[in-house]
């Protein structure tokens, strides 16, 4: 069995800084937020994992909940990845073949919209407590690719400065967990460092030594 209890502790450090600036937004712009319990906004926004949050959410998953509460998780984890293969389908289409600019593409992505596996029928996580880092920020202002970005529910006004969380950086932080975590195992796939997966896939993947290959 896989041991990733370094790399899970360097993870989770991360995850308590992330909720610190969350915590402090909330503190000093509570009336541009409008985040609040059984708003499910966020969880139906299409986005990708990094290697290490998706080991890490298939660890807990798998570890915190029963069979019997896994199996409707599951199926709907399935009907998930379909619907994420026929949106990137739909963008890489438009990128490639009808070479649309990214950022239209962009812009399609993030209109598109597929419920999260984990969010239940009271529209509640079913893994709160170890939900992605995307997750954490959304609702509040970020950036990625030099483009400030935020929750169409929020109140921030455009043109106005606010404490932005940089996507671009925190991803590079997560890849490098990421690289950690191989070299952690002594995985001979190095480059898998840099992989990205929908929740979805996170969930029904089984990430064991032969999925790593290690010997």
């Amino acid at each position: 069995m896989l041991n990733l209890s370094k790399t899970f502790e360097k993870y989770e450090a991360l995850v308590v800084e992330i909720d610190k600036i969350f915590k402090g937004m909330q503190g000093s712009h509570k009336d541009c937020m409008r985040c609040e319990i059984h708003c499910s906004d966020c969880c139906h926004a299409v986005f990708d994992l990094t290697l290490v949050e998706a080991v890490y959410i298939s660890h807990h998953f798998n570890k915190s909940l029963s069979e019997k509460e896994r199996e409707p998780i599951l199926e709907r984890a399935e009907t998930a990845d379909r619907k994420y293969y026929q949106i990137k389908k739909k963008l890489h289409k438009m990128y490639i073949d009808q070479g649309k600019p990214p950022e239209e593409v962009f812009l399609e992505l993030s209109r598109a919209r597929v419920p999260c596996p984990l969010l239940n029928e009271e529209n509640l996580c079913d893994l709160y407590d170890r939900r992605p880092i995307t997750c954490r920020v959304y609702g509040i202002p970020t950036s990625i690719g030099g483009k400030a970005h935020t929750c169409e529910k929020a109140d921030f006004k455009e043109g106005t400065a606010y404490p932005t969380v940089n996507l671009d950086k925190m991803n590079d932080r997560l890849f490098e967990l990421s690289r950690q975590l191989l070299e952690e195992i002594g995985s001979e796939n190095a480059k898998m460092h840099m992989s990205l997966v929908p929740p979805s896939v996170a969930l029904i993947t089984e990430y064991n030594e032969d999925y790593f290959g290690v010997k």
